[in-house]
């Protein structure tokens, strides 16, 4: 589980990383289009990751959705309505294209959702620094 658990940790990282990037790099619609790519492949590394940190918990989720309410739950993060509304805004992306609609998403992703992937990215850091002291190397500081 711990491999499992690094692996996961590293490649939302990583993810995060090249979103920002693609935030602070966008000059034109097509670099818009490109950072809700990211936004999508870092979503699906986010909930997975979370869905494997909950299991490393004893919390066993199916979907983006428990993932996410149980992470609120457990107090990961303390705005659930942020995380189900960015799930929603990844579901329209992957079925929907509308010029318009695509604007006000990648303007949520620079403005709201960013940060707040990384607040959880810390959250589950210092989460996992308490693990480790506790019992001790579980993540290494992957996250």
């Amino acid at each position: 589980m711990k491999d499992v658990l690094e692996y996961s940790s590293k490649k939302l990282i990583d993810a995060y990383k090249k979103l920002k990037e693609g935030i602070k790099q966008t000059k034109d619609e097509l670099d818009q289009d490109g950072v809700i790519q990211r936004f999508e492949f870092t979503f699906e590394l986010l909930w997975k990751a979370l869905k494997i940190y909950l299991e490393h918990q004893g919390i066993i989720v199916k979907t983006p959705r428990d993932s996410f309410v149980e992470a609120f739950r457990i107090g990961l993060f303390d705005d659930e309505k942020i995380f189900l509304d960015m799930l929603e805004d990844r579901n329209i992306t992957s079925h929907i294209y509308n010029k318009e609609t695509s604007k006000k998403i990648f303007n949520r992703i620079k403005k709201n959702y960013s940060s707040e992937i990384a607040k959880l990215i810390e959250q589950l850091r210092a989460h996992n620094t308490e693990k480790e002291s506790q019992d001790g190397p579980q993540i290494e500081g992957m996250l």
